[in-house]
């Protein structure tokens, strides 16, 4: 089977999109894809990828890089997509599942990518299970969405869609956001200076003369390609890189290894970053999540004030989540829960909050939702944000950007305005 015929699958952060995958593979399809039953298809997405890197863990090697000098856990997530994806096609599939392709890609990596996946669609099926429509590949004019229960409904006119679809992904907050509970004795306006920093490990050079000020009332945009150092400047910022140690690096005031601790470093911080989902279980209800940010633990382990209750439920009514409080935290939908995690950041008002790709892996509705809220939090609080992502954000109003170029010599920061 060789017809070259394209779908794309437009999801939202309630759909279960494993069942649709798996039908396809396991060629028990119904409906439009029932005729892909008698066809070979294979799945390119960054669950494979993590797959393959298990097996090149047990076993040393996997066949991914069978022909190439470098391991897959070495290559950046551009170069382990194009490695999958090489290795893939060279299969012969009938049909690829491309799985959100374009997530935790850095610009250049995305136009790489999107170049071969062009090339690809000349000769194979492409069948792209999307939440963001930007990601559209344009050869793409068969459209199919899915909806609650995981129906999937057949739309007959791409444009209509489409326009029927961005009505949809309008969003903003009409309430205020609470007050904070205390004030931080910060006298110094700068609440991280970088002069000068150096980091590197062994023959690898990661961060080269990095000089940065963050004041209060700031928002930041940092950005860089993947393997830039970006990971690298946060944990510097939050205190957990020992790299820190014998800098040029001011903290909320202390320069780095003056008798400060991590926990008082991280008093003046909010972080919010997709990964801290898994960290909140099943006995943790959205409440109890939302004011162990008052305390900066995963979980509840202290009684809570009456004020901080009243400023929590406060938070919940903004974010439109009041009447799900009391619901496990862990069965929200993945827009409800990356909402929780930004108000259980900013319940304390902290000087700097840090939003490590906060938008990543959201469909458009919720990436709207989140943009609304850090705008409303950026307008509306004196907490400085520093917001970490691959990719801009076309309604994020970030007032200041600090770009990491990378050279063999370690990446160097610039401002840019």
């Amino acid at each position: 089977m060789k017809n070259t015929k394209h779908w794309a699958i437009f999801l939202s952060n309630s759909a279960n999109k494993q069942v649709f995958i798996q039908q396809l593979l396991s060629r028990k399809a119904t409906g439009i894809f029932e005729d892909l039953n008698k066809a070979n298809g294979l799945l390119f997405s960054s669950l494979t990828v993590n797959d393959f890197i298990d097996e090149e863990n047990r076993h040393g090697f996997t066949a991914v890089t069978k022909h190439l000098d470098r391991s897959l856990k070495s290559m950046s997530s551009g170069e382990q997509k194009k490695a999958l994806l090489n290795y893939l096609v060279a299969q012969q599939p009938d049909y690829l599942i491309l799985d959100n392709p374009f997530d935790n890609l850095d610009v250049a990596a995305q136009a790489s990518l999107l170049e071969m996946l062009h090339e690809i669609g000349t000769h194979t099926s492409l069948i792209q299970l999307i939440n963001r429509e930007r990601d559209l590949l344009s050869f793409i004019t068969n459209v199919v969405s899915i909806e609650k229960n995981n129906q999937l409904v057949v739309h007959e006119d791409l444009q209509t869609f489409l326009e029927n679809y961005r009505k949809n992904q309008t969003s903003s907050f009409s309430g205020e956001i609470p007050p904070p509970i205390k004030h931080y004795d910060l006298p110094n306006p700068a609440l991280i200076k970088f002069n000068k920093v150096n980091v590197s490990y062994g023959e690898k050079h990661i961060l080269k003369d990095i000089t940065w000020t963050i004041h209060k009332n700031e928002f930041w945009h940092l950005v860089g390609p993947n393997g830039s150092g970006k990971t690298t400047m946060l944990s510097m910022i939050t205190g957990d890189n020992p790299k820190g140690y014998g800098q040029d690096l001011t903290l909320f005031g202390r320069r780095k290894g003056t008798g400060e601790t991590v926990w008082s470093i991280k008093n003046n911080i909010g972080y919010v970053t997709p990964a801290m989902t898994d960290l909140f279980t099943a006995s943790h209800t959205l409440e109890q999540m939302l004011m162990s940010g008052f305390y900066d633990s995963i979980g509840l382990y202290h009684k809570p004030s009456d004020l901080q209750i009243k400023l929590a439920k406060q938070w919940l009514t903004l974010i439109e989540m009041d009447k799900l409080c009391k619901k496990p935290f862990f069965r929200l939908s993945t827009g409800q829960q990356r909402m929780a995690l930004i108000a259980r950041a900013m319940v304390k008002h902290p000087p700097l909050l840090i939003l490590d790709e906060a938008i990543a892996g959201l469909d458009d509705h919720n990436a709207s939702l989140v943009i609304s809220l850090i705008n409303k939090i950026a307008n509306e609080s004196e907490s400085t944000i520093l917001y970490v992502s691959h990719r801009n954000e076309a309604e994020l109003f970030p007032r200041n950007i600090f770009q990491l170029f990378p050279s063999e010599e370690g990446s160097a920061g610039v401002v840019m305005k």
